[in-house]
């Protein structure tokens, strides 16, 4: 693979102090903003992610096991507040009343109580691991409100001025599903789309969810969500994993990839002493297959694009233009980096670190091309993808299979920078649409150690890089008079193990989105973990 000519490091810095456990700072406390930060952005950037690793004397073993950890930076007339809480997650009140792990994580499973009797502890083991509702993952809204969400059946509603847990919300009580992503989609009316499993007899199912823009009165929560359709498993045993979906105009794209789970794997975990993460594996030999489901009927398109195996967890955007859907995300030739994430590789030093990282895969930009008026009459063996400058192929191959190969959204100069994640675009105005632009982070470590902004007329990329900082998501937020597509600012969080050292501290850095300049940061004076994910919410 090409990408392997620009990515072995060495010498990485070691990033253990930022997936350490932090103290929550639950009253507003002022930053020290050094440049300038436009006065007309005014809101709250909203993030999510692990801030508390151990229990006692029992520690986590995966990096999205953290308790999760909700932070809001507060920007006004040019000044900027920072606080943090805990969720209050059942999951967190247990473990904090006992000073131990008592409820099982993605890659930790809790032991049982040595309080019980010998039989209970032994009966213990024959019970299937419980969904955690350790919400950790992201920020989301669904009719307005502001949500915290993770990969289970449970959400937290919370109070994005307080960042206060306000009601639990289970979304097997609205329809059946047993999880949801993380990652829904927003149509411009409030009309929220999202994907999620469900379990029975018959085995697994993929389940397109559908969640209405209005509530009858301020406690409705999901009332009104509706399962769009249902995609069967190419092997209902086994379905794949999946971390977000995309959407275009007309039609939800589930990717069924090659990470797949083996549910006899994950229902005998507790029984065998493993999380669940060990049931979830790599297969190479399995294409990746994009299924098509039309938003306002609900049907599934009978033709099914294929590719070779490929890891997805973020895509960049979706739409259509002259009868054909482009498909863009951030893509890997290999599906083993979730096993990569344990915390003893994260807080790894040295040759080690180094090795850590250089056995990994990077995921880079991507776009498939497909064709969606295929019939019968649609010929074999030619290219259907006639959009010019373009070269990504798709080749009829059965009545019901076109074949799909991508075509890169980026330069050679990206290898430098070790890939893109985290991507992002002016998502109010674009998502769903023709777009030129997308940000992300760079990884030449094993978090972001750079922002990334790509030019797609020309593939060119501007670069943010200081060493030793390490920023988040980048997160954009338009200018009020914006007319062009980048008119704006980008918002990241940067984190550092430096917090001493002049200009190396913990900040909220502001980008100027088209020039990719520095505007300003924000100075925190306390430590914040490296999170996942997070939203701009403007002030009313």
């Amino acid at each position: 693979m090409r990408q392997w000519l620009f990515l072995c490091m060495t010498g990485l810095e070691s990033i253990a102090p930022l997936v350490r456990s932090v103290e929550e700072t639950p009253e507003p406390i002022a930053t020290e903003v050094c440049g300038t930060i436009p006065t007309w952005i005014r809101g709250s950037l909203l993030r999510n992610g692990p801030g508390k690793f151990e229990f006692g004397n029992q520690h986590y073993n995966h990096w999205f096991d953290g308790m999760a950890m909700l932070h809001q930076f507060k920007i006004e007339d040019g000044k900027v507040t920072y606080r943090s809480r805990f969720l209050q997650s059942d999951a967190y009140k247990k473990n904090s009343e006992r000073n131990r792990i008592m409820v099982s994580e993605f890659g930790t499973v809790a032991m049982p109580d040595p309080c019980k009797n010998f039989f209970l502890r032994f009966l213990s083991r024959f019970e299937m691991i419980e969904a955690t509702d350790n919400a950790s993952v992201s920020f989301v809204k669904y009719k307005g409100d502001c949500f915290v969400s993770t990969e289970t059946n449970y959400m937290y509603r919370v109070d994005p001025e307080s960042l206060e847990t306000q009601n639990k919300v289970d979304w097997t009580k609205f329809i059946a599903v047993n999880m949801a992503t993380a990652h829904p989609h927003t149509e411009p009316d409030g009309t929220t789309y999202n994907m999620g499993n469900s379990y029975g007899r018959k085995g697994a199912l993929y389940n397109i969810i559908k969640v209405p823009p209005m509530k009858n009165n301020p406690e409705e929560t999901l009332e009104g969500a509706k399962v769009l359709c249902s995609i069967v498993p190419a092997d209902k045993a086994r379905p794949s994993y999946y971390h977000s979906f995309a959407m275009s105009e007309n039609y939800v794209v589930f990717i069924e990839q090659s990470i797949k789970m083996d549910l006899l794997k994950i229902v005998t975990a507790k029984l065998r002493g493993k999380g669940i993460s060990e049931g979830i594996y790599w297969d190479p030999k399995q294409d990746t297959v994009f299924h098509l489901v039309d938003k306002h009927t609900g049907q599934t398109s009978s033709v099914k694009f294929h590719t070779k195996a490929l890891s997805v967890f973020h895509q960049i955007n979706a739409y259509e233009e002259d009868g054909f859907l482009m498909l863009d995300m951030c893509c890997s030739d290999n599906g083993e980096a979730i096993n990569t994430y344990v915390i003893q590789n994260l807080r790894k030093s040295g040759e080690a670190l180094d090795q850590a990282y250089n056995n990994m895969y990077r995921a880079f930009p991507r776009r498939f091309v497909l064709p969606l008026n295929v019939t019968n009459d649609t010929p074999t063996g030619v290219n259907l993808n006639t959009r010019p400058a373009s070269s990504a192929t798709s080749f009829k191959t059965a009545i019901d299979k076109v074949v799909c190969q991508f075509e890169d959204l980026h330069g050679e100069d990206l290898y430098e920078y070790g890939g893109l994640e985290f991507p992002q675009i002016n998502y109010s105005k674009f998502n769903t649409r023709p777009y030129r632009y997308f940000y992300g982070c760079g990884f030449r470590h094993l978090v972001g150690d750079s922002l990334l902004k790509i030019d797609l007329e020309g593939k060119k990329v501007k670069v943010w890089y200081q060493k030793g900082l390490f920023p988040s998501e980048p997160v954009f937020v338009p200018s009020p008079d914006a007319v062009e597509e980048d008119d704006g600012v980008i918002l990241s969080v940067v984190v550092t193990f430096y917090l001493s050292v002049q200009d190396k501290s913990t900040f909220l850095l502001v980008l100027n989105a088209k020039t990719w300049e520095e505007l300003g940061r924000a100075e925190v004076p306390v430590n914040i973990p490296y999170g996942f994910h997070g939203t701009f919410n403007p002030t009313a």
